[in-house]
């Protein structure tokens, strides 16, 4: 089996629509005897949205870690892009840094200050240049974290959860930035999260792991702000997935209709 790693864009040369940007076939990832990952097939499209869905434990994170090339890949088919950035659930800035220094960490030059000020002013922290991290709410942190993978130019950005511990507001928020951004700069997005609203709300296209494998996909073909239409079924299909039985019940109705909580055998 093959292992590419493309370290470097090719310069001046555009994307080839017909060819994925990430690639994976058959990819299994072992800890001890137990299997996380199991004969796994995955393709992202250059400028493609995806989300990815499932329980805890059904491998999600452990996907994100082997397309950020931070777990050895060594003897498997793996194709993924060099130009890759990572946003955390935790914003995992340097407290004793400003944020404009935590924006261009590892970077090197004599514009990165003038990089810095441009990623924090496309996620409209300008006026928090200069700010310890610890001074900051949690969607500024969550804004800078962002502001240091798009700084980096990123073919492949990885968004780990990064809104799952923001107030509603905040998240929703988020979520236009994150399209606005993604409009801009358009690079593949492999989005992890537990919220089936969120992920129909980003994606172009829906996966759901569980036990190792994607075992659902659904792809959303009514453009982003024309979606009410087809939300329901939609919903109700993933949440089927994730082994709630929701029909096409609204969120309110979904939970107003819930019977109390039983105990069952873990799976």
């Amino acid at each position: 089996m093959s292992v590419t790693l493309a370290f470097a864009r090719p310069p001046q040369r555009p994307a080839d629509p017909e060819t994925p940007l990430v690639r994976l076939r058959g990819f299994t990832r072992r800890f001890g005897e137990t299997v996380i990952l199991d004969d796994l097939n995955l393709d992202i499209a250059h400028g493609e949205i995806v989300a990815l869905l499932g329980h805890s434990g059904s491998g999600k994170t452990t996907l994100l870690r082997t397309l950020a090339n931070l777990d050895s890949v060594e003897g498997q088919d793996v194709t993924i892009p060099g130009a890759r950035a990572v946003v955390f659930q935790d914003a995992r800035l340097l407290p004793w840094k400003r944020v404009w220094k935590n924006v261009v960490l590892g970077l090197g030059g004599r514009d990165v200050r003038a990089r810095a000020e441009a990623a924090l002013a496309e996620v409209g922290l300008t006026h928090r240049l200069s700010a310890w991290p610890l001074t900051l709410s949690g969607g500024e942190a969550q804004r800078t974290a962002l502001a240091r993978a798009l700084v980096r130019e990123p073919e492949l950005l990885l968004l780990d959860e990064p809104f799952a511990a923001l107030d509603a507001l905040t998240r929703l928020r988020m979520h236009a930035l994150v399209l606005r951004l993604w409009r801009v700069h358009r690079p593949a997005v492999l989005l992890v999260t537990h919220d089936v609203d969120e992920a129909m709300a980003l994606a172009d296209r829906v996966l759901v792991l569980a036990k190792g494998r994607i075992i659902a996909e659904e792809r959303i073909e009514a453009e982003r702000g024309k979606r009410t239409a087809t939300i329901r079924d939609l919903r109700a299909r993933l949440l089927g997935y994730l082994g709630v039985d929701a029909h096409a019940a609204s969120y309110a109705d979904l939970v107003a209709g819930a019977h109390e909580p039983q105990t069952v055998a873990a799976e």
